[in-house]
């Protein structure tokens, strides 16, 4: 009988002559970084001996409970934007037959680069990643070519309306969420676009200085491009620190000088939420987790600040 090793790499092979007729599974490893996937390495050889590189993702639980076939949209999604020139790897295969493994994957090739938590040029690397953001905003998209992306406003509602018992006063969870249950229903709006929904340098591989690939795109949805803004905002504060979170907000919006940015201050406070009762479980060494609680604490006073009663 075979144990787990040798049935995933009968199955991964499985999966190569798939993807490479008569092609041989040569390498495959696991990939660090994956939280709501399992993302496997794969190098295949060709009968001829040419080598393609791909990258499996094997969604979870939560991603398929949300949206069953979520392989299948994310593989729609990756061919659309890597048509219209987006930065992201080529998507190739996707099954959720559950001919192979029990859930559903994607197979895309094999981007190289890697993430960049602490790049030489934080300011710099920040404006690039704005114009990144903003050419994925300004994808010509209509809502009739995404009908499978839900509706960020949507989604935020439910997520507002989904009040813990116990609230993260140490986030300021009751102030964020007094100030926005009251605005959600008539917040002004953007024209809709499509969104990446966790824009973040974790979510980018950057090769010599350059992005080389914006990468898991399973929480993409369509609304208001300022939802995916404030998110990045957050995590650049966090990740990057304040100057070069002004430095890309501010190349943000030389890039796309026709949205309102009134409502900026309430996709801030919506983004400051998503780590209450959180923060604490992600298992962060103490002076990182003081640090990012101070700087969220700096957020969301600007915010409350800016936001209109």
């Amino acid at each position: 009988m075979e144990n787990r090793d040798e049935r995933e790499r009968r199955l991964l092979q499985e999966a190569a002559r798939r993807l490479v007729p008569g092609g041989v599974l040569t390498e495959s490893r696991s990939l660090a970084g994956g939280v709501s996937a399992v993302t496997t390495y794969m190098e295949v050889s060709s009968p001829g001996g040419a080598a393609s590189r791909y990258v499996m993702r094997r969604h979870g639980e939560a991603d398929r409970k949300r949206d069953p076939h979520i392989a299948r949209h994310e593989f729609k999604l990756l061919k659309l934007l890597h048509s219209r020139g987006v930065r992201v790897a080529e998507p190739v295969m996707a099954d959720e037959s559950g001919e192979l493994f029990p859930e559903p994957y994607i197979v895309a090739a094999f981007v190289e680069g890697e993430t960049a938590f602490e790049p030489a040029d934080p300011v710099h690397a920040a404006r690039l990643l704005a114009e990144q953001l903003a050419a994925i905003h300004r994808i010509d998209c209509s809502r009739t070519e995404v009908p499978h992306l839900s509706d960020i406003y949507d989604r935020a509602a439910d997520n507002l309306r989904a009040r813990p018992e116990q609230l993260d006063d140490s986030l300021g969870e009751d102030l964020i969420r007094a100030k926005l249950e009251p605005v959600w229903p008539k917040l002004s709006r953007n024209a809709g676009a499509i969104l990446h929904g966790d824009f973040w340098p974790g979510n980018v591989l950057w090769k010599d200085g350059r992005i080389a690939a914006v990468i898991d795109w399973e929480d993409a949805a369509w609304g208001d491009p300022l939802s995916d803004v404030g998110n990045a905002r957050l995590e650049l504060l966090w990740a990057y620190g304040a100057e070069a979170k002004d430095a890309f907000t501010e190349r943000y919006r030389e890039r796309m000088p026709e949205l309102a940015y009134d409502a900026l201050p309430y996709w801030d406070l919506y983004a400051a939420l998503r780590p209450a009762s959180q923060l604490s479980h992600w298992g962060l060494p103490p002076d990182t987790e003081a640090r990012m609680r101070q700087r969220h604490a700096e957020f969301v006073r600007q915010a409350m600040g800016k936001a209109r009663s």
